[in-house]
């Protein structure tokens, strides 16, 4: 397990799956904001549901997020779009409703850090989030990450297109240290 101060990052768990589906998927104004597609079911128990792990994708590292006081599942977070070549990442993480708003959010960020640069060697961390998400991009500045550009009107979300901002990290001006 990769740890932060307040949280881990483990791998999936078959359990943790209708967790993460009910909570994060199902919640459909929650998973429209988040998919980047439109929502959809998903039948309990389908392989296709988002939170399946395929052990055998390179480009996609899925995480259980779980407090590290006590091993509840809060979570979920994921390095994606891995590019071993460009030596390059995205992020990408979702809290539970009821693990919003206690600095989870930074810490994972700050975990997914420290896994793409120190454990990949990655050299650029990138997250794309609506404009409007305010937790997001706090826990993104917090830990180093700034503000590369504005996607204006580039996400459909729930019968409107909202703007997505860009940040970008480098590990040359990553400071493992500093989450404040």
């Amino acid at each position: 397990m990769l740890r932060g101060d307040k949280v881990g990052l483990r791998a999936r768990r078959e359990d943790d799956i209708p967790i993460l589906q009910t909570e994060l998927h199902d919640d459909v104004v929650n998973a429209s904001r988040s998919a980047g597609r439109p929502w959809r079911p998903i039948t309990p128990g389908s392989k296709h549901s988002q939170f399946v792990v395929d052990d055998k994708e390179e480009g996609h590292v899925p995480f259980s997020v779980v407090e590290l006081d006590g091993g509840t599942l809060v979570g979920a977070a994921t390095l994606w779009g891995i590019d071993d070549h460009n030596r390059s990442a995205h992020i990408g993480l979702g809290l539970l409703p009821s693990a919003r708003g206690k600095g989870y959010g930074t810490d994972v960020v700050a975990v997914l850090c420290h896994y793409g640069f120190v454990v990949r060697g990655l050299r650029r961390l990138q997250i794309e989030t609506l404009a409007d998400n305010a937790a997001m991009l706090r826990s993104a500045e917090r830990n180093g990450f700034v503000c590369e550009g504005v996607l204006r009107s580039s996400a459909w979300v729930m019968g409107e297109f909202l703007d997505e901002v860009l940040l970008g990290l480098l590990v040359q001006d990553w400071n493992p240290g500093s989450k404040g």
